[in-house]
């Protein structure tokens, strides 16, 4: 009898535990299907924040059956790597990097793997070394700002501008890139320049002060991190003389800029979240060739004109949205 329960025991718990493993197969199942989506930022700005809540709501809205996990490393580019390390440790899916400084360190940090990456505001992914060979699992949208398009921004508002003056971020590649097209394009056009880059936001209103010494008539700073993050010490320092900001993104004018021809980072980050769900439906990015931002920005902030005291023609206005600030609340209207 006890060697016949014995046998029966032995069934009872065979069974039970494959029934276990079957129930576990269909929880791996329903895992597996899930997309896990990790959203890293090196810093906060609003421009930065602006995309990855772009990127959010649409992967949302799209109904896919995707995990979105987002991260800030906080300016802290130790903790930029710790946070893809930690990523890349998770398994997670697809890893969107915001900002060329951030794409590059995945790049790095994923070398050897085939997790797609899909960096989201890279001014030159050539130049960031985000195209090749060697990158067959990155794809992204660039934030590229055509040269001639800064320099005709400035002389809309300010055709007697004499100099210009360049402020930009050493080690933010982004930022070189554009500084270095818009001099390209002046230096082919005979049109003056002075510029001062910076290594960090203490340097910012020492730079800006250099550049108003020399006379400068206009400030133009690109797609910039660093400065973004620093807008008030920017203006405060510009608008004191009287020289207007022009920037690289209407996020910029609306921390205090006067005005832009640039990214749209709503739309950028759209474009950014399509990539991202083509490629949870099983598209890899070697077959999706990366971006450039298909619209561009422009915005002018009324606010920022009153600061500096500008006296600018009606007609320079026209085809801008304008900022206007109403009930406390700051907004774009189109002029």
């Amino acid at each position: 009898m006890r060697k016949v329960l014995k046998k029966v025991m032995c069934v009872m718990l065979a069974a039970t535990l494959a029934v276990g493993a079957t129930g576990c197969g269909k929880t791996s199942d329903s895992k597996k299907d899930e997309v896990t989506v990790a959203i890293v930022q090196p810093m906060s700005h609003s421009s930065l924040d602006q995309i990855r809540d772009t990127i959010v709501k649409k992967l949302k809205d799209s109904g896919k059956n995707i995990k979105i996990v987002t991260d800030n490393a906080n300016g802290d580019s130790a903790a930029n790597n710790t946070i893809l390390e930690n990523d890349k440790a998770k398994g997670v899916d697809i890893i969107v990097p915001i900002a060329t400084s951030t794409a590059q360190s995945a790049k790095s940090v994923y070398e050897g793997t085939t997790t797609p990456i899909v960096f989201a505001a890279v001014s030159d992914p050539v130049a960031a070394g985000l195209t090749g060979n060697d990158c067959e699992n990155i794809t992204g949208v660039s934030n590229n700002i055509p040269a001639d398009e800064i320099v005709k921004l400035i002389y809309n508002f300010q055709p007697d501008c004499k100099k210009i003056g360049f402020v930009y971020t050493s080690s933010e590649t982004n930022s070189v890139s554009t500084i270095t097209a818009a001099k390209k394009y002046c230096d082919d056009n005979q049109i003056v320049y002075e510029e001062v880059s910076i290594a960090n936001v203490s340097e910012l209103q020492t730079a800006v002060e250099t550049l108003l010494s020399k006379g400068v008539d206009a400030l133009y700073t690109g797609n910039d991190n660093t400065i973004a993050s620093a807008m008030a010490t920017y203006t405060d320092a510009a608008y004191s003389k009287n020289v207007p900001i022009y920037c690289g993104a209407d996020s910029m004018v609306a921390d205090g800029g006067f005005a832009t021809v640039g990214v749209n980072y709503v739309q950028l980050g759209e474009q950014v979240a399509d990539l991202v769900l083509q490629i949870a439906d099983g598209k890899k990015p070697a077959d999706l060739p990366y971006e450039t931002i298909s619209e561009y920005a422009k915005y002018v902030n009324m606010q920022a004109v009153k600061q500096f005291g500008g006296q600018f023609d009606e007609k320079a206005f026209d085809g801008f949205e304008v900022l206007v600030e109403e009930n406390g609340v700051s907004h774009f209207n189109e002029k």
